[in-house]
């Protein structure tokens, strides 16, 4: 079913220049096994190690380099935008995923009629430390966002085209793309895959990063619930501390006519600071609300995703 396809494989890079050739070799041999239409795209996030002078004498290959180093989701993004095929394959280029299981990944995505299928490092191969605090990221990612996943921050991962039409990545948002297509309705499924030991190299998994994820995977979670509607939670927690505001203003008066005196000074300043901020925040919520109906009216993304359109 998939050899008449053109399959992407789209690789970002960055100070691989030990692990590279071999993960090459591996891509060349599954797809030629499997008789796929394929290509293969490898950006380099602004190497320094002379990664890019063995990625220029590789064949097959279409090789992107960037100007400097931008990050993993803008050199998979670059990438992404560069491809031509049907189905896209997403992998780490550190040899830790294994080409083998890419025909395994199109062959479940295609027999489930689904958009995505990424793979499930279940049993990794990476130092305690990293193990942990994958466990507890794929924890909380799960909580907040609901995508369904167990392993999310896998880069194995197969996609159709169309998942990206319309889509550009930011931040350390990569780790999210299937939560982000979810919420456009496309249809996403998972696999266990092999993990391998690092040969060479080191990781490029930092706390810093770990933040920045955070940060996006609240900036998803935004998305998801309130991208068209964020005046619903603004306004809510405005309006919520403006009541607050109107309740203490209340019981301060009550005070006040009472004679009592314990809370003459308080209860004035914390009704003053509720209706404020309940007034800023609601305020702010309309401004978003407004800005978000101007970014979909100029913007060719919508806040929906036709699957087909069927004309008798």
């Amino acid at each position: 079913m998939t050899k008449g396809k053109y399959v992407s494989i789209v690789i970002p890079v960055l100070n691989e220049v030990d692990s590279i050739h071999q993960l090459h070799s591996e891509i060349v041999k599954v797809c030629n096994v499997e008789k796929y239409n394929y290509e293969i795209i490898i950006v380099d996030d602004g190497s320094t190690d002379g990664t890019d002078q063995v990625l220029r004498n590789l064949f097959p290959l279409t090789f992107i380099r960037l100007r400097r180093n931008f990050g993993q989701t803008a050199a998979l993004d670059c990438g992404i935008k560069q491809a031509h095929g049907e189905l896209i394959v997403t992998m780490d280029g550190d040899g830790q995923n294994d080409p083998a299981d890419i025909p395994r990944l199109i062959h479940y995505l295609e027999k489930h009629n689904l958009d995505i299928v990424s793979g499930w490092r279940k049993h990794r191969k990476d130092p305690l430390l990293k193990k942990f605090s994958s466990r507890l990221a794929n924890i909380l990612r799960g909580f907040i966002l609901h995508d369904g996943l167990n392993d999310s921050g896998c880069s194995l991962k197969v996609y159709r085209s169309e998942c990206f039409d319309g889509i550009n990545l930011y931040g350390e948002i990569h780790r999210f793309i299937p939560a982000l297509l979810k919420v456009k309705g496309f249809k996403i499924g998972e696999i266990v895959v092999n993990h391998r030991p690092r040969s060479a190299g080191r990781t490029k998994y930092t706390w810093t990063r770990g933040i920045k994820g955070l940060i996006d995977m609240i900036s998803v979670w935004f998305w998801h619930k309130y991208a068209v509607r964020p005046l619903h939670l603004l306004g809510g927690i405005g309006l919520l501390c403006i009541l607050a505001g109107l309740i203490v203003s209340a019981i301060g008066i009550g005070f006040y006519f009472a004679n009592i005196s314990l809370f003459r000074f308080f209860l004035p300043v914390l009704s003053s600071l509720l209706l404020t901020t309940g007034t800023q925040i609601f305020l702010f919520g309309l401004i978003a609300d407004i800005l978000s109906k101007d970014y979909f009216a100029s913007s060719p993304d919508v806040p929906y995703n036709v699957k087909e359109i069927i004309e008798n």
